[in-house]
């Protein structure tokens, strides 16, 4: 039986497994990402994962999710904020296929849970589907048929930079947005106030952090909003830990959106959460490698036999 090795590269942790062809999730871990040593050091933690693996399993194919804006046709990082020094230019698939003899692919890691999502999770059977990861800053997936929309640079759906009337769409939505706007109303260090905690005390009754909530879903549905004018979604699907609180979210999102779309659109427009959690990223690795690396076999299959009749005829 086929097995993969999957890989998650986030700024806080790597997580890995083995994944086979049945799609099955037979074991997975993780260990520190350590971003501050920079781009080089993943690299080689991910090549110790590949290589551990090795010594005990015959691997098909590496798996990649990675932070940052990744290109797929040539499996590198080209851009990276600056909380993964040297990032930028890290070439995965260059170097561990010639490393290890294994093919290799690498996506973005907000495309990967996407891409989980649409294949699997909540967004399974969408024509066209938005995910948006909600987190330290806003992430955006836009699919077609269960098909990852890159653009013509690979920066398709970079939502979190979308301009909103009061700033950026991550910079108003996100839950560091949240997280700040909390400890400056109770006037604390931003350090003793984190997602869990505002959701505990809104069930304490604390009106200041249902106050920064509820500012937080009238930005976040205002930036659907207009990803919905452009876009036309079947369904938006949103993922990050801040989500796990669907029962208070939920009603608040859909509300809010029913003021900022019209009812064409609204009436059409389904939200769902994010089925996949801390193993979106390592399933859409997966499924990626499937797409990439099948398709291509196919492909090459059908020249091999166009040739094959040519040269018979």
């Amino acid at each position: 039986m086929k097995k993969y090795v999957v890989i998650d590269i986030g700024g806080t942790s790597i997580k890995y497994g083995l994944i086979d062809e049945n799609d099955q999730l037979l074991e997975n871990h993780e260990m520190p990402t350590e971003a501050h040593k920079g781009g080089p050091a993943i690299l080689q933690k991910v090549a110790s994962i590949v290589s551990d693996y090795r010594e005990h399993v015959s691997l098909s194919g590496i798996c990649i999710s990675s932070a940052g804006m990744v290109d797929p046709e040539k499996g590198e990082i080209f851009y990276s904020g600056p909380q993964i020094p040297h990032y930028a230019g890290t070439q995965f698939k260059t170097y561990l296929e010639t490393q290890f003899g294994i093919p290799c692919e690498i996506e973005n890691d907000v495309n990967c849970a996407g891409l989980a999502e649409a294949i699997s999770g909540s967004g399974k059977g969408a024509k066209v589907a938005i995910c948006l990861t909600v987190g330290t800053g806003i992430g955006g997936c836009l699919l077609i048929d269960s098909q990852v929309f890159h653009g013509f640079s690979h920066s398709a759906c970079e939502v979190g930079y979308l301009h909103l009337p009061d700033g950026a769409f991550q910079d108003l939505a996100s839950t560091t947005a949240l997280v700040r706007y909390v400890a400056e109303a109770h006037g604390d260090d931003v350090a003793v106030w984190n997602g869990r905690r505002i959701f505990q005390e809104i069930e304490a009754g604390n009106s200041l952090c249902k106050q920064g909530v509820d500012r937080m879903v009238q930005h976040l549905a205002r930036g659907i909003a207009n990803i919905c004018y452009v876009v036309n979604p079947e369904v938006v699907i949103l993922g990050g830990g801040i989500m796990g609180q669907e029962a208070i979210l939920r009603p608040k999102i859909e509300a809010a959106l029913k003021d900022y779309l019209v009812p064409s659109i609204a009436d059409k427009t389904k939200i769902v959460f994010a089925r996949h959690q801390n193993t979106a990223g390592m399933f859409g690795a997966y499924y990626h490698f499937k797409q990439r690396y099948e398709g291509v076999k196919q492909l090459l299959d059908k020249i091999g036999n166009r040739s094959r009749l040519t040269c018979n005829q």
